[in-house]
């Protein structure tokens, strides 16, 4: 990382103190080192954070190779592998060490959780308090690194956050730790960092409250470029698995696809060739929700479920874990495994000392496979949340949320809680008794269970229903990508094919699409330039190609060729009508202009580019950033809040308004933090790198 700041516990609070200022350039506010706690801070006696080193066996790294490596056509799980400016490591030692880790622990009295800061910020224990510490996350007891990575590390177990593509590009890298208190008593720990290669800015904030067992990842994805960019998001959750461990996904889910959807299964129970495998020819061998069944690395992910959830039960242990996110942004849900088969023991081997094979659970937002990326619009920032919570004796359920659980089939009903409910009514629908009741009061780690023969449970709370499933239900929705189907259709994932040469395609809206999806996808061996050429050569004046193209060569630099690109694609725009459709040629156009200094000629391109909703903040901000360069603060003042009304969350515009609003006072300000006054009330948001003109 090309900085480093640190944090400490202390009330949940944190402090900064605002670096030098010299021109008028963005640059790192470095938060210098603050030791405020070290040891255990207990919040209200319920929620305790604990920040101390944690030894731990270590197999060494390598120094990073000395020269720089670009891996231009590199391909890289699906996608583009490129690594630099990132530090690229193709060493790991053969012998290990004891390794002191800045770790930081967050516990309440049901769920323990131990984040590794320095390795990209990942849970490195998941515990169940209430289950004799049962680690419902897989536990890795060595820092044992192959070279899987993209840019050569990457370490098995606990859950690794990956975005903007997969796996992270700094996931065996630090990240910044800062620690936040609730209103209701929770404890989040905020890991921030740098994206090296897109210039991005990630936080996910890992939160514990005092009465529920849920953990929350908080995320906020920042997109600090003046430029639209792709990323996805998978949390990779690790199991420790053997012949009695069952992943399980909702009972709707018929069939699963491969990566980029290449090929497709029947689900749970696969009865066709998947990964070169006839599972057809192994009777009672063939359900995939069971490790023991799989024999070769396999990935398969769900494309289609009207459910939120999916997990993974240990039937040794007697425990296991659901994950919980809104299916209409977080449709991911995930199976990966090395293999249960001498080659899959030998990665086993490979990535730990002792505590054998698990496999991937992974969860994925805006985004239902790998790879397939979404967009980021210049400047913007999305946030959302993601929920893990164990839970014990009850098996694998069928529905589930951040408060509740329920099972239903081979002739037992179950509900098991991540907080205590009193007064809940259990009813029991449908079989020989038609409907009864169960009034119990629900308590973390003791799940309640019947015998019965319903078809649909259903818990209710005063009237109201905290969560059903149903037997007999019929799938109702359509998957994500399948947004255009109608009710009822019978929903399924084309298989993936290779795009044809250009002059194969026949239709100038399908050279289009595939030139995006190939800028879109971060494609590492076909460009989009050679279908962009094929249709500017059907259609020389093609606003669509013009404006992909402009966009294609700003980013690489050459700004007088991206101009006339933009300025032809805003001609065509402009023809019959003065106000097009969209403001993207216009913005880029006044980016490739302000590039190359002619601010005068991108002014109005940037104004007007503001008439459209997508590009008003992005717009309104380079306006701004053009009148803090005449010396206007007063305009740059306006203009970023404008900015501000569209985006209010994006904290470098944030920065830039202040500093424009109040550049009188930036001393007295600067002067403040150093006497560790209290933090300004525009840094409450959840602490990232701040930014400013220095």
């Amino acid at each position: 990382m090309p900085f480093k700041r640190d944090s400490m516990c202390l009330q949940g609070k944190t402090s900064a103190v605002f670096g030098k200022i010299h021109s008028m350039k963005l640059r790192i506010l470095y938060l210098l080192p603050v030791v405020l706690a070290v040891a255990s801070t207990s919040f209200g006696g319920e929620v305790k954070c604990v920040r101390a080193p944690m030894p731990l066996k270590t197999y060494p790294v390598g120094a990073p190779e000395k020269n720089p490596m670009f891996f231009e056509k590199r391909v890289y799980q699906g996608s583009c592998g490129k690594v630099y400016p990132v530090p690229f490591i193709d060493k790991v030692m053969d012998e290990p060490v004891m390794k002191e880790y800045d770790a930081v622990t967050l516990e309440n009295d049901y769920t323990r959780i131990v984040l590794l800061p320095e390795i990209g910020g990942r849970i490195y224990i998941g515990q169940d308090k209430t289950n004799n510490d049962y680690d419902f996350f897989y536990r890795n007891a060595v820092i044992k690194p192959a070279l899987v990575g993209l840019a050569g590390p990457w370490l098995s177990g606990g859950v690794e956050f990956n975005w903007p593509q997969h796996h992270r590009p700094a996931t065996f890298m630090p990240v910044e730790v800062s620690i936040e208190r609730g209103d209701d008593g929770s404890v989040t720990a905020w890991m921030t960092d740098h994206d090296p290669l897109n210039r991005l800015e990630g936080s996910h904030g890992i939160c514990l409250r005092p009465d529920s067992s849920v953990v929350e990842l908080k995320a906020r994805l920042y997109n600090r470029t003046p430029f639209t960019q792709t990323f996805l998001w998978w949390a990779n959750v690790a199991a420790c698995v053997h012949d009695k461990y069952e992943s399980f996904f909702p009972a709707d889910v018929t069939y699963v696809a491969d990566h980029a959807g290449r090929a497709k299964s029947s689900f749970p129970v696969a009865e066709n060739f998947y990964y070169g495998v006839d599972y057809r020819a192994r009777p009672g061998a063939n359900n995939l929700e069971w490790y023991r069944n799989i024999p070769v690395p396999t990935s398969y992910m769900v494309c289609a479920t009207d459910y939120d959830f999916f997990g993974g039960y240990d039937h040794a242990a007697h425990g296991g874990f659901v994950h919980v996110a809104d299916r209409h942004i977080a449709p991911g849900k995930k199976q990966w495994t090395w293999g249960n088969h001498p080659f899959g023991y030998a990665w086993d081997r490979e990535l730990t000392d002792e505590s054998g094979p698990y496999i991937e659970l992974m969860a994925g937002v805006y985004t239902d496979n790998q790879p397939d990326f979404s967009y980021l619009l210049p400047y913007e920032t999305k946030t959302f949340s993601q929920y893990w919570w164990p839970y014990k004796d009850l098996g694998p359920v069928q529905n589930a949320n951040t408060r509740l659980a329920v099972r239903l089939k081979d002739g037992k009903a179950g509900v098991v809680a991540a907080e205590n409910i009193d007064g809940v009514e259990i009813r029991l629908l449908g079989g020989s008794q038609s409907s009864s009741t169960e009034k119990r009061n629900l308590k973390i780690g003791q799940p309640v269970q019947f015998e019965t023969d319903a078809t649909k449970i259903a818990v209710f709370k005063d009237g109201e229903e905290l969560i059903a499933f149903d037997a007999n239900a019929k799938p109702s929705e359509q998957p994500i990508n399948q947004a255009w189907a109608e009710p009822g259709d019978v929903p399924q994932r084309d298989v993936a094919t290779e795009p044809p040469a250009p002059a194969d395609i026949a239709s100038a809206d399908e050279l289009f699409i595939t030139a995006e999806h190939l800028d879109q996808y971060r494609h590492p061996t076909r460009m989009p330039e050679a279908y962009l050429d094929e249709l500017l050569k059907r259609d020389p004046e093609d606003s669509r190609a013009h404006t992909l193209y402009g966009k294609r060569l700003i980013y690489a630099g050459r700004l007088a060729e991206a101009e006339g690109h933009l300025v032809r694609a805003v001609r065509r725009q402009t023809r019959r009508h003065p106000n097009p459709y969209t403001g993207e040629a216009l913005y880029y156009l006044g980016l490739a202009r302000q590039y190359q200094g002619k601010t005068a000629a991108a002014y109005p391109c940037f104004y007007k580019a503001t008439w459209n909703g997508e590009f008003r903040s992005a717009g309104y901000y380079r306006l701004a950033t053009i009148d803090a360069q005449r010396g206007d603060w007063d305009k740059a003042a306006e203009h970023a809040a404008e900015s501000l009304m569209t985006d209010a969350p994006t904290r470098k515009r944030r920065c830039y308004w202040i500093l424009a609003a109040k550049n009188t006072k930036i001393l007295r300000l600067r002067v403040s933090a150093r006497e560790n006054s209290p933090t300004p009330k525009w840094r409450s948001m959840p602490p990232m790198i701040l930014w400013k003109w220095a």
